[in-house]
């Protein structure tokens, strides 16, 4: 019971980066039904700025703040200079120049930073009142023993979520966006410029997808193809939860953290043991999306035939 719960654990906690990736790739997919292919590696070239930050002397807690300002930037910089030119062409189009993206990234960060894997420091301690938040080290909570830096990963997933959920349901911007996302034609007509929105959908993406970058990188090590196998199980979370759902994003992540861990814990030696984890990952998504084509919580359509 004890594993059970230890796997439970770590599994929430490496949901919640697959969470944090998948809501990256929801926020664009929601206002311009594109699936962004080079958003793992816009992330992973993000963190090699924030190592470079790092490695030059700046503290952490500086350093993370200013990865997603740039983050940001780069993402509108993308909306802007590239994905808009293509904005009205075929859907498979604008794919294939994300697919560039994705190379482009990849190359870049090979080229500058080479492919050697380098250690991502961890979030430095802070105590409050004598409690403990982030750090190394592990805290002990009776039947299980949970590690700072994944209970530092959970608190970060949670507090984004929150974030979000407060900026589309409580701000202007928030609300011209859900009013883009869902009718961009309408939304122009009201006098809501759609083209911004659609610039501060992606500068949100690449920075939610930064912040899983961060996380991630501590625990994987920074490599240039650190974020291809974390990629794969953020698209796998955000069909399974729905690509029009933030909130399907975090638990379709935290589901396939969960199942993940258990599978790669619990499958007999026999069946290939931990190599079965993408397999069986891969087959519960394909089992919910039979019986909910659109996912756990995304939006069911009508079309009258």
């Amino acid at each position: 019971m004890d594993e059970f719960l230890q796997q439970m654990v770590t599994g929430l906690a490496t949901g919640s980066v697959y969470g944090l990736l998948a809501l990256a790739i929801v926020l664009i997919y929601r206002s311009t039904t594109v699936l962004n292919f080079a958003q793992g590696e816009l992330a992973m070239l993000t963190t090699f700025i924030g190592w470079s930050i790092w490695e030059f002397g700046g503290h952490y807690w500086l350093m993370f703040p200013l990865v997603l300002l740039i983050a940001a930037g780069l993402g509108a910089f993308i909306e802007r200079v590239i994905i808009r030119p293509v904005e009205g062409a075929p859907t498979l189009n604008i794919i294939i120049v994300t697919l560039g993206l994705f190379a482009i990234f990849n190359n870049v960060a090979t080229w500058h930073w080479g492919g050697i894997p380098k250690g991502f420091p961890a979030p430095p301690e802070i105590q409050v009142t004598g409690i403990k938040f982030f750090g190394e080290g592990a805290l002990d909570m009776g039947p299980t023993v949970v590690s700072y830096h994944d209970l530092t990963i959970l608190v970060f997933a949670v507090g984004i979520m929150a974030a979000l959920y407060m900026f589309f349901q409580y701000t202007p911007i928030g609300l011209a966006m859900r009013a883009t996302a869902q009718n961009p034609i309408a939304s122009r007509l009201m006098g809501i410029r759609v083209g911004r929105m659609l610039t501060v959908g992606w500068s949100l993406s690449a920075a939610v997808g930064a912040v899983a970058g961060i996380l991630i990188a501590h625990l994987i090590l920074l490599q240039p193809p650190m974020m291809m196998g974390v990629l794969l199980y953020a698209f796998a979370a955000a069909v399974l939860g729905g690509l029009d759902s933030p909130v399907g994003a975090i638990v379709g992540g935290l589901i396939i953290g969960v199942s993940e861990n258990m599978v790669g814990t619990y499958t007999p030696q026999e069946w290939l043991g931990p190599d079965m984890k993408l397999t069986v990952t891969l087959m519960i998504m394909i089992s919910v999306l039979l019986i909910r084509p659109t996912g756990l919580f995304g939006k069911r359509t009508l079309r009258r035939v």
